[in-house]
């Protein structure tokens, strides 16, 4: 596994706190901070910021930063069921199947197709049920993606179509961290 400078850790940690506040996300206090390059050693093409909102045994619910061109890539859970929400920008999200997949989009069931990505605008959903594979970016220069979901388990159920992904990285200490992440 390759590891991530705690530089590149800090400056996207800034630059998704300036989009939070631009967009008028207010953080609690001492939020849990999640960043994360997925092991690949490639931030800027696969990357995602995460905040840990809420972490209860029932149920969990995130913030996360995106720019253009970083990928969450493809993976699915065996537990947990999420919404994923587009709180600013466009998110695309793609569904990886052999066949259109039914799942509720703005709280409409409804077929997604899985030949392209599906789009979501500001304030649009989709729930994403059990073993249901996907991966999601960006669509415009950056996406705040809000996720409510059940418990949340980052470790052991997270299933990720690449075995060389690993979802916490090794950290390089070039420079001193201005937060505290959770996999510190």
């Amino acid at each position: 596994m390759t590891t991530m400078k705690r530089s590149t850790i800090n400056a996207a940690v800034r630059e998704a706190a300036e989009a939070f506040t631009r967009h008028q996300w207010a953080l609690p206090p001492d939020p849990r901070w999640d960043v994360t390059d997925f092991g690949l050693g490639d931030f800027d093409r696969y990357g995602l910021v995460l905040v840990n909102l809420a972490e209860e045994p029932e149920y969990c619910e995130k913030i996360m930063f995106a720019r253009k061109g970083q990928v969450t890539p493809q993976h699915h859970h065996r537990a947990k069921k999420e919404d994923i929400i587009c709180r600013w920008g466009r998110l695309a999200v793609q569904i990886h199947a052999d066949a259109p997949v039914r799942l509720q989009v703005n709280g409409q069931e409804r077929e997604v197709p899985v030949a392209s990505p599906f789009i979501l605008g500001a304030g649009e959903r989709i729930t994403l049920t059990r073993e249901v594979a996907h991966s999601f970016w960006a669509e415009s220069d950056y996406a705040l993606i809000g996720e409510v979901s059940t418990a949340n388990d980052d470790l052991h159920d997270n299933y990720f179509a690449d075995p060389n992904i690993g979802r916490f990285s090794t950290i390089d200490e070039d420079e001193p961290p201005v937060v505290k992440l959770v996999s510190d």
